[in-house]
C-alpha cells in the first residue's frame, strides 16, 4: 500500500520511519537516502526495458537522490560509454514505440543525462569471488567520491539460478553486513523456485546471508497503482466492508489475459508455464488484496500478515480435487487483434511436442469466516482475445418475487469489477428502471476511470517499488511466509498434472478465450466467465 512518507533517513533503523497517510502521488514525497543502486544482469532483457527505464522516471520525478550512482554488472565485455550508449537506444525506442510497458513522447534529455552521469560498469561472472572483491572496492570508491554514504541496493535481475550464488557470493565479501548506520538490501526477481521444496529450499539459503528484513521479493504487478487501490477502495470506504463477505458475495473471477506470446522466452517458458509464471505470484496477489481481512496500520509486517494468512486460508486439494478444479490449456496457431499468430510449439526453444501450459484456470475457496462457500475462479493466458486484468467481484442476485406481473422476465446480477490494466479504473453494474409508465429495468454501469480524475504518469509499475526499497518499505514486498503458502497452496495442481500429462495439446486457438474446459469449469457451477470481447 502506498502512504506518504516523511524525509527518508540513511541509516538501517532509521530509514523504516515514515508516515503513515494513505496515499502518495508517484511524484510526490521525498527523494530516497544517498545509496548505490548494483543491477546484476545489466545487459539483460529486463534492465533495458523495464529496471533502468523506472530509473529514469523516478529521475524525472525528483525521487533519486543527488548523491546517487547506478552499477551494472555483467559476464558482458563492454565499457560504461558502450552501456549507457545501448541504454540509450533502447530508451529512444520507446519513444517511437508507444506499445510496451514503458512509453514517452518525449524523451526528458536532462533527466537522462543526469541518470547517465552516475553509471558505471564493471565485468562480471557470478561465479567468481574476484567478481565480488572488484565491486566492493569500486563501491567503497564511489561512497568516498559521490558520498552514496555506504548504502547499496543490489538488483538480481539474473536467471533464478543465480540469486543463492549472488547473494552467497556478495555475504562472502562483506558486502550484506550492515554497520555503521549502512543499510544494504537485495531486490529478488521472480521465479522465487518452481514448487514448494525449491522455494524453501531458495529461503533456507539466503536466510544463511541475509535478515529478512533486508530481502525484498519483487513482484511488479504491486507496483501498479490499480493493485494497491484494492486496499484503498476496501479499507477508506465504509460502504464497502459490510458487504464484503459471503453473505453478499456470490463468487469472484480474476483474470489476468495477454494478448502476446512467449516471444523469445521459449527455453525459459518449457521449464515454467502458465501456473508457476503467474499464479503464485501475481494472480495470489490479486486475490489476497481481494479477500485479506483488515490489517490494523499499513505497516508492512502488518499488512503482509494479513496477506499471508488469507493465502493459507486457501483449501488443500487432493489429486483428485486438482484435476478438477484446475484446467491447462496450450495456444494453437490463430489470430490475435488481426494478425496471425503461431502455435506455440512452433516458438523458438519449444519442444514440438511440448506439454507445457499457456493457460490456466482454476477454482480455489478459502476456509474462513468471511469467505466459506465463495468460490475464487482465476484464469490466466497468453495470446487471448484482448489484453486485460481485472478482479470481478459478483454479488448475490436479488429476488425476484417482488416483480411478478410486471414486465420484468428476470434480473441481472450486480457485478463490481476492478480494472488493473489497461483500461484502469473502478466499474459498478446494477439495474435500473428504464423511463416510461411500465416496469421495466435496464442495466447501467457507474464508471470511474483513472485517467479522467488524475494526472498518471507513465509507469512501468517498478518505479514504486524500487523507491520503496531504497527507503526500507517492504509493504509491497512477499515474505517467506507469503511464498510458501502461495507455493504450498499451487503444489496439488503441480503433482496432479505432473502425474496425468494433458491428453490433447493444442486445445484452444490464439485469438480466443481460452479452452472450452474453462468455460465447462464455472458451468457445472451454474456460472460462466464475463467475456473478453
Amino acid at each position: 500500500m502506498t502512504k506518504n512518507r516523511g524525509t527518508a533517513e540513511s541509516g538501517a533503523d532509521k530509514s523504516v520511519q515514515r508516515s503513515k497517510a494513505t496515499s502518495r502521488a508517484p511524484s510526490s514525497g521525498a527523494a530516497a537516502p544517498p545509496c548505490v543502486m548494483i543491477i546484476f544482469g545489466a545487459a539483460g532483457d529486463l534492465t533495458k526495458r523495464l529496471v533502468v527505464p523506472a530509473l529514469y522516471d523516478l529521475a524525472c520525478a525528483k525521487r533519486l537522490p543527488e548523491r546517487f550512482q547506478l552499477v551494472g554488472v555483467d559476464l558482458v565485455s563492454q565499457t560504461k560509454e558502450e552501456w549507457n550508449r545501448n541504454l540509450s537506444e533502447m530508451m529512444s525506442q520507446f519513444v517511437a514505440n508507444s506499445s510496451g510497458e514503458f512509453h514517452v513522447a518525449q524523451l526528458d534529455q536532462a533527466s537522462w543525462r543526469w541518470l547517465t552521469d552516475r553509471m558505471t560498469y564493471l565485468r562480471g561472472d557470478l561465479n567468481d569471488p574476484e567478481a565480488y572483491r572488484l565491486l566492493r572496492d569500486h563501491l567503497a570508491g564511489l561512497d568516498r567520491n559521490a558520498g552514496t554514504a555506504g548504502n547499496y541496493l543490489f538488483y538480481l535481475a539474473v536467471a533464478d539460478r543465480f540469486f543463492s550464488v549472488a547473494v552467497s557470493g556478495l555475504g562472502r565479501a562483506g558486502l550484506t553486513e550492515e554497520k555503521d548506520g549502512h543499510w544494504r538490501r537485495v531486490v529478488i526477481e521472480k521465479p522465487f523456485g518452481h514448487n514448494l521444496a525449491s522455494a524453501r529450499a531458495l529461503n533456507a539459503d539466503i536466510s544463511k546471508t541475509l535478515q529478512e528484513r533486508q530481502i525484498y521479493r519483487i513482484d511488479h504487478f504491486l507496483g501498479k497503482e490499480t493493485v494497491q487501490n484494492i486496499m484503498t477502495l476496501r479499507f477508506a470506504n465504509g460502504i464497502f466492508e459490510p458487504i464484503w463477505n459471503r453473505a453478499h458475495i456470490d463468487h469472484v473471477q480474476i483474470t489476468a489475459a495477454e494478448t502476446i506470446g512467449v516471444e523469445r522466452r521459449g527455453r525459459f517458458y518449457e521449464r515454467t508455464g502458465a501456473l508457476r509464471d503467474m499464479v503464485p505470484n501475481h494472480l495470489f496477489q490479486l486475490l489476497a488484496m481481494t479477500a485479506m481481512e483488515p490489517p490494523i496500520s499499513f505497516d508492512a509486517d502488518a499488512v503482509r500478515a494479513k496477506k499471508a494468512e488469507v493465502i493459507q486460508a486457501i483449501h488443500p486439494m487432493d489429486e483428485e480435487e486438482a484435476l478438477a478444479n484446475a484446467v491447462r490449456g496450450q495456444y494453437a496457431a490463430g489470430t490475435v487483434l488481426g494478425k496471425p499468430a503461431i502455435a506455440y510449439r512452433q516458438e523458438l526453444d519449444v519442444a514440438p511436442d511440448s506439454k507445457t501450459e499457456t493457460f490456466v484456470a482454476c477454482k480455489l475457496s478459502i476456509d474462513n469466516w468471511r469467505w466459506a462457500g465463495v468460490p475464487f475462479y482465476l484464469r490466466t493466458g497468453k495470446y487471448m482475445t484482448r489484453r486485460q486484468t481485472e478482479i470481478a467481484i459478483r454479488f448475490h442476485q436479488a429476488p425476484y418475487s417482488l416483480f411478478r406481473g410486471t414486465d420484468v422476465e428476470q434480473l441481472h446480477p450486480n457485478w463490481m469489477l476492478l480494472r488493473i490494466q489497461p483500461d484502469e479504473g473502478i466499474a459498478l453494474e446494477f439495474a435500473a428502471k428504464r423511463p416510461g409508465p411500465s416496469v421495466t429495468l435496464g442495466n447501467v454501469d457507474m464508471t470511474f476511470a483513472y485517467k479522467d480524475y488524475f494526472k498518471t504518469a507513465p509507469s512501468t509499475g517498478y518505479e514504486t517499488l524500487i523507491y520503496d526499497c531504497m527507503i526500507g518499505d517492504a509493504t509491497l514486498f512477499q515474505r517467506a511466509d507469503n511464498i510458501e503458502a502461495a507455493w504450498q497452496a499451487v503444489q496439488p495442481i503441480l503433482v496432479a498434472w505432473a502425474n496425468h500429462p494433458p491428453g490433447k495439446f493444442p486445445n484452444y486457438a490464439a485469438g480466443s478465450a481460452g479452452p472450452a474446459a474453462a468455460d465447462e469449469l464455472l458451468a457445472r457451477d451454474a456460472r460462466a466467465w464475463r467475456s473478453l470481447d
